[in-house]
């Protein structure tokens, strides 16, 4: 039997995940349009947001040629480009053996990517922006698909801004929201238990047919006169609110429009591809801007599309919110008094419920609003806040 479809199998690559990292939805799908796209992301978020677990799990999934590493300003060339080849140096030739390093690999995470030398990143400038490294006098042509990045946080140095310019999209990844609690812990337990056994995860796709697909991908990059007239509108509306975009990554966003309209099987693109205008700023302080120009647009789609799915939809069941809400009830009415951080958790987690009950079209989540309404109304009336 032949093998499905790329984008189905490419989808199929995005579902393992979605079951193996809880509450990442969005964040895969930019991934997977970056591979698609051959572009670039950095992720930023603190530790122990399952950003490298993410890329190792996604690198497995692609049967990529895989290369990770921390970056500190005291990393040198040899430990990312490859060491010098002593027997080459001997006979008078410099050239580094790039074998099982950055340069020969398809799929490449350096965490703390803006804290790395200026020799490295200079080196990295070509490598990403042409596929090229240079040794010993000679060209190489890498292989490389794409470079995921992460950071604790945003680079404040003008210096960094070349190379943080050559991450297209920049997405945050963060802790989950509290009603996911109880499904990360299982989950968890799920990847902790397929590490200790050693077992690997299945290949779906391989890096060489991502590899193929970005040199026909040209032909995909056809777009309708009302697609670009919208992008327009929106794209100046961006500048408009002073977040720069230069005329490159206008250009370049059309390949991850391509690329997403490229995983739902479509030939064409539409106002839902927008959805990745919101991960393009260049301070976080700017994605409530970017979210408050295209989530209209969005909305406006999916309201003449109710069929199509929504990227980065809930991923958690009404029922698990609804055993939040009697869990953090339970907590509000009982008998043991509240510190004020304890209280403040907990009705920011009611916030957080609130908020995803409201994207939900089950009749059931009418429902659970107006539990989660009652108890805030009933914690701001009798408790410490009545007094305010």
């Amino acid at each position: 039997m032949p093998p499905a479809p790329l984008h189905e199998r490419l989808r199929q690559l995005a579902s393992t995940l979605e079951r193996q990292f809880l509450g990442k939805d969005e964040i895969i799908r930019l991934l997977m349009i970056s591979v698609v796209a051959g572009e670039h992301c950095v992720l930023l978020g603190p530790p122990g947001t399952a950003k490298s677990a993410l890329i190792r799990s996604l690198s497995e999934l692609m049967q990529a040629n895989y290369f990770e590493y921390l970056l500190t300003r005291f990393t040198e060339p040899n430990e990312i480009f490859g060491p010098v080849d002593i027997v080459a140096f001997r006979e008078g030739t410099y050239r580094r053996n790039t074998q099982g390093m950055l340069p020969e690999a398809e799929v490449v995470f350096l965490d703390e990517v803006f804290k790395a030398n200026s020799a490295i990143l200079n080196a990295l400038l070509t490598l990403l922006n042409e596929r090229k490294f240079t040794s010993g006098g000679k060209v190489m042509r890498c292989p490389l698909i794409s470079v995921f990045a992460a950071s604790n946080e945003v680079p404040g140095d003008e210096t960094l801004n070349a190379i943080f310019d050559r991450f297209l999209l920049r997405v945050h990844s963060d802790n989950l929201d509290a009603y996911h609690f109880s499904e990360l812990l299982q989950r968890g337990i799920q990847h902790e238990i397929r590490q200790m056994s050693g077992e690997g995860l299945r290949p779906v796709v391989t890096a060489r047919e991502l590899a193929d697909l970005g040199k026909s991908f040209g032909g995909r990059m056809n777009f309708s006169d009302a697609f670009l007239s919208a992008y327009k509108g929106i794209v100046f509306q961006i500048r408009a609110e002073g977040i720069s975009l230069s005329d490159r990554r206008v250009v370049k966003m059309l390949k991850l429009f391509a690329a997403s309209a490229y995983l739902d099987g479509r030939n064409a693109t539409d106002a839902s591809d927008f959805f990745v205008l919101k991960h393009i700023w260049n301070n976080q302080d700017q994605a409530a801007i970017l979210e408050g120009i295209v989530q209209p647009v969005l909305e406006a789609f999916f309201r003449e599309h109710p069929d199509r799915r929504r990227v980065g939809a809930l991923g958690v069941g009404v029922d698990a919110l609804a055993a939040e809400i009697d869990r953090i009830r339970q907590l509000l009415t009982g008998g043991t008094a509240l510190g004020d951080v304890q209280l403040f958790s907990q009705l920011k987690a009611l916030g957080e419920i609130k908020t995803a009950l409201a994207g939900i079209t089950d009749p059931r989540a009418r429902e659970l609003e107006k539990r989660v309404a009652q108890l805030l109304e009933a914690s701001f009336r009798s408790g410490r806040f009545a007094q305010i």
